[in-house]
């Protein structure tokens, strides 16, 4: 189910349902929406306050896809569950690292 990112000049954006207030920092794999829109599911401990989930979120990306974190930041979607993180970055290595999910 690739359709939850797409690849873009210079890197790759992956569309993300965020749990904020979650018991543990995960990555959860890939869910579909009820629309038929594909999304990676994540939670964060981080509280939605102050941008704090969405540098959580940034963080626990740049791990997950093993690269620095300069290189991850939420582009849409600030103060919704459901947001657009951009990846900076080879987006064929990237990409191939997402179609292993």
């Amino acid at each position: 189910m690739a359709g939850f990112w797409r690849v873009r000049d210079g890197g790759i954006d992956i569309h993300v349902r965020l749990t904020p207030r979650a018991s543990k920092d995960a990555i959860e794999g890939v869910e579909e929406k009820i629309d038929g829109h594909p999304h990676l599911n994540a939670r964060v401990r981080a509280v939605p306050e102050k941008g704090a989930a969405n540098a959580a979120l940034e963080k626990l990306v740049a791990s997950f896809m093993d690269v620095p974190a300069s290189s991850v930041s939420v582009v849409s979607g600030a103060t919704s569950r459901l947001k657009t993180v951009r990846i900076a970055g080879e987006a064929r290595e990237l990409a191939a690292r997402l179609e292993k999910l």
